[in-house]
C-alpha cells in the first residue's frame, strides 16, 4: 500500500508540474503579446522619420530645426512670453507669435521684424500673406483681426470679432489659419467654437468644438480640429468624417493637444503640450507628439527630452518637405 501511495503521489505531482508549466508558458505568452517591445519610432527616440521645424509653449521661447535626426538650428528668444504659433517662411526666416509680440528672425538668429502687442492684449497666432503682410488675431477687448504691413508697420485691415469672454484676454483665441478660399478660420478657445470669417468680418461658419485649441483647413476642404478629448476631421456641414479619441491608447495618451496637421500621405500629427509651469519633472519623458494613420494606428511618437536633442514642450511640428503655411495665402482681396 505504501508503494502504491508513493506512485500515485508521484503521478499527481507530475500532472501538477506539467499543468503549472503549461499555465506559466501560456500566461507568459499572453503578457508578451500584451506588452510587445516598442520600436525606436514608437519609443520616441527616432528623430529621423522626417526633417522638421519644432516649437512649443514653455518657460523659454525655444525653436528648433531637426535634420537627419539631429538639431541643426536652435533659437531662444529673450523676454517674456510663450510661443503659441510659428511659421517657417520661404527664405528660411521664422515668423512666430509669442503672446506679447510677433517676431521674425532669420537663420543667423537676427530679429528682422517685430510688432509688440499693445498693453492688456495678447497675440497667439500669425500667418504671412505674400512677402510683406501678416494676418493675426489680437486677444483684447474688443477682439480684433488685423493685417499688418511689415515694411511700414501700418495696419491695412482691421476687423472686430466677438470673444466669448471680452474681459479675459488670455483665454480668448489661440490658432487661426487662412483657407484656400481666402477666408479665416479662427479657434475661439473661450467659446469652444471654430468660426470662419470672410474679409469683411462676416461669420460664415461655426463648428462646436469644446476644449478647442487649433483648427485648419486640409487639402480636401474639410477642417482638422484639435480639442481637449479628440482630434476630428469635420466637413462644412459640421459632420464628423474622422476622429481619434486622444486617450484611447494608454501608451500614447494625449491630455493637452494643441495643433494637429494632416500630412500628404493621409497621416495626422498631433502635438501634446507639457505644462512646465505646473510640472518640471520630465524623467518619465512625457509624450510630445504622435503620428496616426487614417485607420488610427500610431506609427511614430516623440519623447525627446534629453540633450543633445532636448526639444521641450510641444506646440508645432512642421515637416520641412511639406510646408503648411506659405506666402501664397490671401485674405479676400488682400494678397
Amino acid at each position: 500500500m505504501k508503494m502504491k501511495n508513493l506512485v500515485t503521489s508521484f503521478k499527481s505531482q507530475v500532472r501538477i508540474g506539467l499543468f503549472l508549466s503549461v499555465f506559466s508558458v501560456g500566461v507568459g505568452q499572453q503578457i508578451h503579446a500584451q506588452t510587445p517591445a516598442l520600436s525606436a519610432a514608437l519609443k520616441g527616440e527616432d528623430l529621423s522619420r522626417f526633417d522638421f521645424f519644432y516649437a512649443g509653449e514653455s518657460k523659454l521661447e525655444n525653436m528648433y530645426i531637426v535634420r537627419k535626426g539631429k538639431i541643426v538650428w536652435s533659437y531662444t528668444h529673450p523676454g517674456k512670453g510663450e510661443i503659441s504659433d510659428a511659421v517657417m517662411l520661404s527664405n528660411g526666416n521664422v515668423l512666430f507669435a509669442h503672446q506679447f509680440a510677433i517676431t521674425e528672425v532669420n537663420q543667423k538668429k537676427e530679429v528682422v521684424w517685430n510688432y509688440d502687442a499693445p498693453a492688456n492684449t495678447e497675440i497667439h497666432t500669425a500667418q504671412p500673406i505674400g512677402k510683406d503682410l501678416v494676418i493675426f488675431v489680437q486677444n483684447s477687448n474688443p477682439a480684433k483681426i488685423y493685417v499688418i504691413n511689415k515694411k511700414t508697420n501700418k495696419m491695412v485691415k482691421e476687423l472686430t470679432i466677438e470673444a466669448g469672454n471680452p474681459s479675459s484676454t488670455h483665454g480668448q483665441f489661440r490658432h487661426a489659419r487662412l483657407t484656400k478660399a481666402g477666408t479665416y478660420l479662427v479657434s475661439h478657445m473661450d467659446k469652444g467654437k471654430v468660426c470662419e470669417y470672410d474679409s469683411n468680418g462676416k461669420l460664415l461658419l461655426t463648428i462646436d468644438a469644446p476644449g478647442l485649441w487649433g483648427a485648419e483647413e486640409i487639402a480636401n476642404g474639410n477642417i482638422l480640429i484639435a480639442a481637449r478629448n479628440k482630434v476630428s476631421e469635420v466637413n462644412r456641414k459640421s459632420e464628423v468624417v474622422w476622429e481619434y479619441p486622444l486617450m484611447s491608447n494608454p501608451d500614447f495618451a494625449i491630455n493637452s493637444p494643441q495643433i494637429a496637421i494632416r500630412l500628404k500621405n493621409g497621416n495626422t500629427i498631433v502635438n501634446n503640450w507639457f505644462n512646465q509651469w505646473s510640472n518640471e519633472d520630465v524623467s518619465k519623458k512625457p509624450l510630445q507628439a504622435i503620428e496616426l494613420t487614417p485607420d488610427k494606428k500610431v506609427v511614430w511618437a516623440l519623447r525627446s527630452w534629453v540633450n543633445p536633442a532636448n526639444l521641450g514642450p510641444s506646440t508645432i511640428i512642421t515637416p520641412l518637405n511639406e510646408p503648411r503655411t506659405t506666402e501664397k495665402a490671401f485674405f479676400g482681396d488682400i494678397h
